[in-house]
């Protein structure tokens, strides 16, 4: 007996498969010459009966762990890890309360995420503050604004707050400081 997820199959055939790929080059005369073997996935086939009270059950699970292409675990003569390729099954009269079945399973790796939320403690003290953010318009603080008829009388706070606000508007911006040393602040560009 043989198990799949921890449900009991009767296997009759297992017939693992490790394969390579290789490549080759021609030659003028002989053999051609190979420069490289790279290892394929491993896949195994097996065959046998599904049978007992649980029978349709497991065939079940079979068939959906194919469909999800959830990673099971079969432990019989050999051990594997992989996904469903190919399910199939037959019901006829020689098997009273079960089916015969053939699988193919696949070996597979599962990439991971190198995606990290927050930075560790060494490279976050790496990360330097921004030194100059270049040329920034200043911020107008002044909210008051006249209303037309019928709105506030203008007062003599009020003529100074828009002169003082019309001025820092004809004024040129400010410039961020920059390090000593920069070349783009000693007006050196070679």
């Amino acid at each position: 007996m043989a198990k799949i997820d921890g449900k009991y199959i009767t296997v009759e055939t297992e017939a693992p498969d490790y394969p390579v790929t290789v490549t080759e080059q021609p030659v003028e005369k002989g053999v051609n010459l190979v420069d490289h073997v790279q290892a394929g996935a491993w896949t195994m086939s097996l065959s046998g009966l599904i049978v007992g009270p649980d029978a349709d059950k497991t065939r079940a699970y079979i068939v959906a762990a194919k469909d999800k292409g959830k990673v099971v675990r079969y432990v019989g003569r050999n051990r594997f890890t992989g996904v469903i390729t190919a399910f199939s099954t037959s019901h006829d009269y020689t098997v009273a309360n079960g089916m015969t079945f053939s699988m193919d399973l696949r070996e597979v790796r599962i990439a991971t995420s190198s995606y990290v939320a927050t930075l560790p403690a060494p490279v976050k003290a790496q990360a330097a503050a921004v030194a100059n953010k270049g040329t920034q318009q200043p911020k107008n603080k002044s909210k008051s604004k006249g209303k037309g008829k019928g709105g506030k009388k203008k007062t003599a706070s009020t003529k100074s707050n828009k002169a003082t606000s019309a001025s820092s508007v004809i004024n040129k911006p400010t410039r961020a400081p920059i390090k000593p040393g920069n070349k783009w602040g000693t007006g050196n560009l070679q």
